[in-house]
């Protein structure tokens, strides 16, 4: 059964969400008979890229049009959407990216498309090509056959050869704003007999940040966890968000400068096993959006209006200062891998015990008479004092490899005793540095066939993130470079798996520190 994104997937540009400055420019073009040989398609995944490009495919290649919109009704029509066409080929750049994969592809150019007007190119994060293969592919953009048409697609178009850049005409995708994302949402409820709460369905919007494809994603997440009806309690369970609701009232006691109410708050969230990385986004989050509404650009901010005078009337009541300090030192925080809360409870003390200086009474401000200074103790000054100060050295970084590896060809064995290792050394990789974050704790290396690496997943969710080329790429890198041996990677979606609790990490290193198990719960 297809997934929700590709079922839903827009077939006309009158049916793409949210890119009405791409669209409307397209369908002039297609009208007039003036189509470039060359576009770029950048922005943010999820907002339309490739399935604006593979509409566009259609639309110059309609046996029943050949202007404006396809018909979806004829033979390429139909090839186009069944990904049957021989003259329209998609190309992950991330998987290849070689200069002898260009070369292949410059061969292929010269042979022209038969039935079809235009033999169609849509090459996918260009960007990940090498910078010898960049260069194969700019000759052929420089003079292309008047039968090709050449559409690249990319996230990061600013590590785009410039000279490609200037020979294509290019399209910025923007981020679906909330409101869009929900009306899809509903369209495809309704068509699916889904019964969803609006509620819910902006819940679902929020978290995908302007992804409408996230945001199918988890919708099918959520259908496939609860069934055909969502509910506003199941999104929040599914997501997380009820600890990213609880950072908000952090957040209140953080703005009251109530230190002794944050750290109340923080220990009860902890004891009652509240996800702190979670409640960290929250907080990050809730304070952003306070940062803007106080700077200015509440319309900047998506959010309810509702929401939107709520944090006008929080953020009144602080400076623009203190929010954009607090905003830094909360988005800079590395919880770790121990759930400790002692990194936010040590932010809490430096933002709120450091704000509001002790007022001196106007007698302390007097300069000692020579009788008092001469029978005050003599102390070494203060700076003085904090040179001398023993600084703990940094925390080493954890080990990739906790044991050598064996002699002979690598098992899936050596992988698994090494995976935690392997998942350490991917921190900082990632668009946000938070590659590692994304794999830990959700999937699990399941089967070594040859040079490839099957991961079983616990989610959906973040299979779809993996299997992003971007990040497979990343994560393919970082596996030559830990076990020495080239790896592909693989993924499947295996679900949560039981595990006793005698196995689990928490219960696992309490049994180790002379507790036992008195009753598990069935």
């Amino acid at each position: 059964m297809t997934v929700f994104y590709r079922r839903w997937r827009p077939q006309t540009l009158a049916e793409v969400v949210g890119q009405e400055h791409v669209t409307r420019t397209l369908r002039h073009a297609l009208e007039a008979g003036r189509v470039a040989h060359a576009y770029l398609f950048s922005g943010p995944r999820g907002t339309g890229k490739t399935s604006t490009g593979r509409i566009l495919a259609k639309a110059v290649n309609c046996l029943n049009s050949g202007k404006g919109e396809p018909c979806n009704t004829c033979s390429l029509c139909q090839a186009i959407t069944q990904d049957q066409a021989l003259h329209v080929i998609e190309v992950d750049a991330a998987s290849n990216r070689r200069i002898d994969d260009v070369r292949d592809l410059r061969e292929k150019v010269a042979y022209a498309p038969g039935q079809a007007r235009y033999k169609v190119y849509i090459i996918d994060e260009v960007h990940m090509l090498t910078a010898d293969a960049s260069n194969a592919l700019l000759k052929t953009l420089e003079e292309p056959p008047a039968y090709v048409l050449f559409i690249l697609c990319t996230t990061e178009p600013h590590e785009v050869l410039p000279t490609i850049l200037s020979r294509c005409q290019r399209f910025d995708f923007r981020r679906l704003p909330q409101e869009a994302i929900v009306s899809r949402l509903a369209h495809i409820c309704e068509q699916e007999g889904i019964q969803a709460e609006a509620a819910a369905l902006r819940l679902i919007a929020r978290a995908a940040t302007g992804s409408l494809r996230d945001a199918e994603n988890l919708l099918e997440q959520q259908v496939n966890y609860y069934g055909p009806r969502v509910g506003v309690g199941q999104v929040k369970e599914l997501l997380g968000l009820e600890a990213s609701q609880r950072g908000r009232e952090l957040v209140r006691y953080i703005v009251a400068r109530d230190l002794k109410g944050g750290l109340g708050l923080l220990h009860q969230l902890h004891v009652e096993g509240v996800d702190l990385r979670a409640l960290q986004r929250g907080m990050v989050e809730n304070l952003r959006g306070l940062l803007l509404v106080k700077g200015g650009s509440p319309e900047a901010v998506e959010a309810t209006p509702e929401e939107v005078r709520e944090m006008k009337e929080l953020a009144g009541r602080t400076s623009l200062d203190f929010l954009a300090r607090a905003t830094r030192l909360f988005a800079s925080l590395d919880l770790g891998q121990d759930y400790s809360p002692l990194p936010l409870e040590l932010a809490l003390v430096e933002c709120i015990g450091a704000e509001e200086p002790r007022a001196v009474p106007s007698q302390e401000l007097r300069p000692p008479s020579r009788e008092e200074a001469e029978a005050r103790p003599h102390a070494p000054p203060a700076r003085r004092v904090l040179e001398e100060a023993p600084v703990a050295p940094p925390r080493p970084e954890a080990p990739v490899a906790e044991s050598p590896r064996p002699e002979g060809p690598l098992t899936l064995e050596y992988v698994r005793q090494q995976w935690r290792g392997f998942i350490n050394s991917l921190r900082g990789e990632g668009s946000r540095g938070t590659l590692d974050s994304l794999l830990r704790s959700a999937c699990e290396p399941v089967k070594l066939d040859g040079d490839t690496l099957e991961l079983g997943f616990y989610h959906n969710f973040h299979m779809e993130k993996i299997e992003d080329p971007k990040y497979r790429f990343l994560i393919e890198r970082k596996l030559r470079d830990v076990f020495g041996v080239p790896l592909k990677v693989r993924c499947s979606l295996i679900g949560r798996k039981f595990r006793p609790p005698a196995e689990e990490p928490v219960v696992k290193a309490a049994l180790e520190m002379g507790a036992r198990i008195v009753e598990e719960e069935v």
